[in-house]
């Protein structure tokens, strides 16, 4: 009897967690590489630190004259979804690709434009121009590259999701026709 009954449960429990166990199609399986670069405060942020927590990640640069300025509007409008929605452990991450000229101090005054919630979104920077290239290459599979004339640097203009394991599931648009509800969705399904 008793070993029917674990049976039973444990066929409801499959049927249960099939039922709810929403995926995020076609994911992507990126490593993200250890890291300890510097935020809008000056504090060390690290991959260890956002270990268990899901987040929401971009590249920007505070000179930018097209691209960022909507990119981190609408990275903005995901955090205040996210808190409407309730979600706890999930934070947002914006990587200079322009680190010589994003001081901590550049950053806290471009994230106030924003509205950021300094509490979960992390503006980094403190790393070499050759660094932020490589990692967001590596870690992102992203290209960011300053050129030698001028100010304005190339990168890509995606949002990309992570887990909580450090791993990039997913990317959307971060421009354009942002999916608004579905990186809420999928943010869910990572963090249920």
């Amino acid at each position: 009897m008793k070993r029917s009954l674990s049976f039973v449960f444990l066929a409801i429990s499959v049927l249960l967690a099939g039922c709810s166990g929403a995926e995020i199609p076609n994911k992507l399986d990126y490593k993200i590489e250890s890291f300890e670069f510097t935020n809008q405060d000056g504090e060390t942020v690290s991959l260890e630190d956002l270990k268990g927590k899901v987040w929401v990640a971009d590249f920007v640069f505070t000179s930018c004259q097209d691209v960022c300025l909507p990119m981190t509007f609408n990275m903005s409008k995901i955090q205040d979804l996210v808190e409407e929605e309730g979600l706890e452990n999930v934070e947002f991450v914006s990587f200079s690709v322009d680190p010589e000229i994003d001081q901590p101090e550049v950053l806290k005054e471009f994230g106030k434009k924003f509205g950021a919630d300094f509490a979960n979104w992390n503006f980094l920077t403190g790393y070499s121009q050759d660094k932020i290239e490589s990692f967001a290459l590596e870690s992102f599979k992203t290209l960011v590259q300053k050129p030698e004339e001028g100010d304005q640097v190339a990168h890509g203009t995606s949002f990309y999701l992570v887990d909580q394991n450090g791993t990039v599931v997913k990317d959307y648009s971060g421009v354009t026709d942002v999916p608004y509800e579905t990186i809420i969705e999928h943010i869910k399904i990572l963090n249920p």
